[in-house]
């Protein structure tokens, strides 16, 4: 197993935690570490799609520890240099916006900024019904961005959703591996 530490932030696109889960299982084969962060939508919303609290009973299996889904819980992430990467998976158009506009309010977001004081690299997954409407915005900002990287995306649906854009999930564990080293994985849009 590789020794670095991966952190794995979820939001609350509920309708991709199948596919999340899948590479943050594989993560775990592959790194000896991956800690689990959740979104306040991500750790207390029951869906269609699961209740929250197995969603965080599986997620704590796959990683074998405990989830952190408090602001003060992941505010050590910057002063210790507790990850060497950070995933957001999914990375909904609420986090793509606040990103962008530098607002550090959830314990996702508040993670994602203490991670990259110290320039280490985060890699998102979109996940938007808005990425080709309003969320674009906030996706062209954050691609120009130092050490922000992002898994392949593309629509989901043209026909039905025509502004929807979600990344390809089983990409995750390849675009870790090349943002740990310092790479974009091609194509980006899918």
């Amino acid at each position: 197993m590789r020794p670095q530490t991966i952190g794995f932030a979820l939001c609350g696109s509920f309708c991709t935690f199948e596919p999340v889960l899948a590479a943050m299982a594989r993560l775990s084969q592959i790194y000896e570490h991956v800690q689990p962060i959740l979104s306040g939508a991500a750790a207390g919303i029951d869906s269609r799609f699961g209740s929250a609290a197995d969603f965080r009973a599986r997620i704590e299996a796959i990683c074998r520890r405990p989830v952190w889904d408090s602001i003060p819980r992941v505010e050590p992430i910057g002063p210790k240099r507790l990850l060497d990467l950070l995933v957001v998976a999914p990375c909904t158009g609420n986090t793509l916006a606040k990103l962008a506009a530098g607002i550090a309010d959830t314990p996702v977001t508040l993670a994602c900024k203490a991670h990259l004081r110290n320039g280490r690299p985060l890699v998102l997954a979109v996940s938007t019904n808005d990425g080709l409407g309003a969320n674009a915005k906030s996706i062209g900002v954050l691609l120009d961005r130092k050490h922000l990287f992002f898994v392949p995306f593309g629509q989901d649906d043209a026909e039905k959703k025509p502004a929807s854009l979600v990344a390809d999930m089983a990409q995750i564990p390849e675009t870790v591996e090349a943002a740990l080293e310092g790479r974009q994985i091609q194509p980006i849009l899918l």
